[in-house]
This record gives structure tokens, sequence and C-alpha cells, in this order.
């Protein structure tokens, strides 16, 4: 089923190619992302070691104006501290405030360490390396490896979903009342079980994709009798809907039998500490 690489997200030696840059940011977040630079440099300064990233819709070039997220993820010298949250929470609120072209900011916060430990090379390591795109300061991409579309892969980056399941029945039971407070759970989860899927899937799709919709499809190929439900959460994943019964069904139906079919096909992710 596989396409030549080039045309899914690979270079011509099979290696997966960094999804963004800063050249296919939309005119209309231009003024945003010059901000955002500005404002990671004021608060973080001397706090960064590996700089500052943009992931996400607004650097591989398909934001929606007032309708997408910016998001940023910051390589700090030392572990992350409540203190560094905080101002991570304050930067995201006035950015947010100032610029109606975006709807909401997320910031990551990692060391320099945990990035680049052995521990994280095929997850938050391969993150950085390929979907994230460079803004400020240095590239840890050049101490990362290549990344190919293989098992190891696959497990390390969405081999755990099995140890979400429980937080998101906590999630969906706090949330019951309020379809103010479903719809965003509907969107994360959506989106979380689509990219799931889809690299599920990656190994012998032989590729890479961020589209949900591709993901969506890509998984529906190997797996028929689920693809229609994929489908729904991809379109959930933009357009959310607060209906209980979709977080229920992700719950106890989509997401058991992922996990289950994941590691049966995958393993299980490295433990972390």
């Amino acid at each position: 089923m596989a396409e030549q690489g080039h045309l899914r997200g690979l270079d011509a030696q099979g290696y997966i190619e960094r999804e963004g840059s800063l050249a296919r940011v939309p005119d209309a977040f231009q003024a945003v992302v010059a901000a955002a630079r500005v404002r990671v440099q004021d608060v973080f300064g001397a706090r960064l070691d590996g700089g500052a990233y943009l992931y996400g819709s607004i650097p591989r070039g398909t934001a929606r104006v007032g309708r997408s997220d910016l998001d940023l993820l910051l390589s700090l010298r030392e572990e992350p501290t409540g203190a560094d949250h905080a101002d991570a929470r304050a930067l995201e609120a006035a950015l947010d405030e100032e610029f109606t072209e975006i709807d909401g900011v997320g910031t990551l916060l990692f060391s320099r360490t945990r990035l680049l430990s052995d521990l994280e090379t095929h997850d938050l390591g391969w993150f950085v390396a390929c979907l994230c795109t460079p803004l400020l300061g240095e590239d840890l991409a050049g101490h990362l490896p290549r990344y190919r579309p293989g098992t190891l892969l696959a497990r390390e980056t969405n081999g755990d979903l099995a140890l979400l399941l429980p937080r998101w029945r906590e999630r969906i039971a706090a949330a019951a009342d309020a379809d103010a407070a479903r719809r965003p759970l509907v969107r994360s989860m959506s989106r979380h079980l689509v990219r799931t899927g889809f690299t599920l899937v990656m190994p012998r799709w032989n590729g890479w994709t961020s589209d949900l919709g591709e993901m969506a499809g890509a998984f529906g190929a190997y797996y028929p009798q689920r693809a229609a439900e994929m489908r729904d959460a991809a379109a959930r994943g933009y357009e959310p809907t607060g209906d209980p019964a979709v977080l229920r069904s992700y719950a106890e139906d989509l997401g058991p039998w992922l996990a289950g079919e994941y590691t049966r096909v995958h393993g299980i992710k490295a433990p972390r500490p």
C-alpha cells in the first residue's frame, strides 16, 4: 500500500522529514510568531538551553484564523519548576488576549537533558527533530538521530494509551454535566485517538503525516471495521461536539480496543519515572 516515500513525509532515504518551517507560517500569523519570539526571550531568557520551537498547524501552514492555537515548546537549562510553568501560563494568556488570529496558546516545558536523554530519543527527541520548528536559539535536532516510521517509534510515541484511559474516565466524569467542559475533552481525545490509530499502522503505511483526515484514512485502510469511527474522530478533532456519548465510546470502546491492539502489535512504551 505504500507510495513513494517523499509523497508521505519521507526523504529519499526513507527518513521522516521535518514537517514545518518558518517559511510556511501564513501571513495572518506572522505577527503572532514574531511576538512569541520576543516574549519568550524576554520572559525566559537565560533559562533557555536548546531554544524555543513552534509546532502544530501554524508552522505547517495549515492554521485557520481565529480557530487555530499557537503551540510552543521550550527547552530549559533545568527541569521546569512551578515558577516556570506560571510564567508560561502568563505568557500564553498575554498572547491569546492580544491576538485574535489565534484561539489559545499552549506551551510545553522540558529540560534540555530530558529532551536529549536516551529514554526520550524516540518520543520527545523525535518530536523536537521532526515535528518542531526552531523559533529561537539552538536547534537540538543536530544532537538527535534521523528517524524512520518503524515499530520502535510507534511504541515510544503512543504505546501508553492503556495508561491514559483511567485518567480519561476521571476527566469525563468530572465534566459530565457541562457541555462547555466536554467539548475540549472531545477535541483532545479525538486527536489522541486518531494519532494513536495512525502510528499503529505507520510502519506498514511507511510514512508520516500530521493531517487528521489523512491519518484516519491510513488507519482505515488496515482496519476497515473501525474506519468510520476513526473518520468521525478526525472530524471531531477539528469540530468537537459536547455529546457525552462520544466520550463514553472513546473511554469504553474505541480507546480500550485501540490500546489492546497497539500492545499486541508494537508492545508497551518504556516506563517513565
